[in-house]
């Protein structure tokens, strides 16, 4: 009976654990999410220099922020205002390829523009150096 009862309260403590894991997780890609949001609003209100101040430490280090207005004044631009946008996927990983490894989480939204009826963005956050995720990566298929 007691071998049975340690055996019930080791697999209780397990399943806690993993569910405490598993919340964990969710928690990180809610706030990656939410900081994707925010940022990508930035983009959609054309305040790219906005957008490059609040991305990550990483993306600023590899993109100067004129370089990053110009380019993405020169894809945004011509797709016109944003009319809808829905988030379809996502996952987190500690690598990909051609960056550090680190905490990261890649969201794919599909997407509608006035002029671009459908197209997919993909954001990816990161944890940043200051302990809050911040974007590192945008492209627009």
């Amino acid at each position: 009976m007691r071998k049975a009862l340690r055996t019930m309260a080791l697999l209780t403590f397990v399943g806690l654990a993993i569910n405490v894991v598993a919340y964990a997780g969710n928690d990180n890609t809610a706030k990656a999410t939410s900081a994707a949001n925010a940022w990508l609003k930035l983009v959609d209100d054309g305040d790219y220099e906005g957008s490059w101040q609040h991305a990550s430490t990483l993306f600023q280090d590899n993109v100067g922020i004129d370089a990053w207005t110009q380019k993405v004044a020169a894809v945004r631009g011509p797709l016109g205002p944003l009319l809808s946008r829905k988030l379809i996927d996502s996952h987190t990983a500690t690598s990909l390829p051609g960056a550090p490894d680190g905490q990261y989480a890649v969201m794919h939204y599909q997407s509608s523009f006035k002029s671009k009826q459908s197209a997919v963005e993909i954001v990816t956050s990161m944890l940043d150096k200051n302990g809050e995720w911040r974007v590192a990566g945008y492209f627009i298929e």
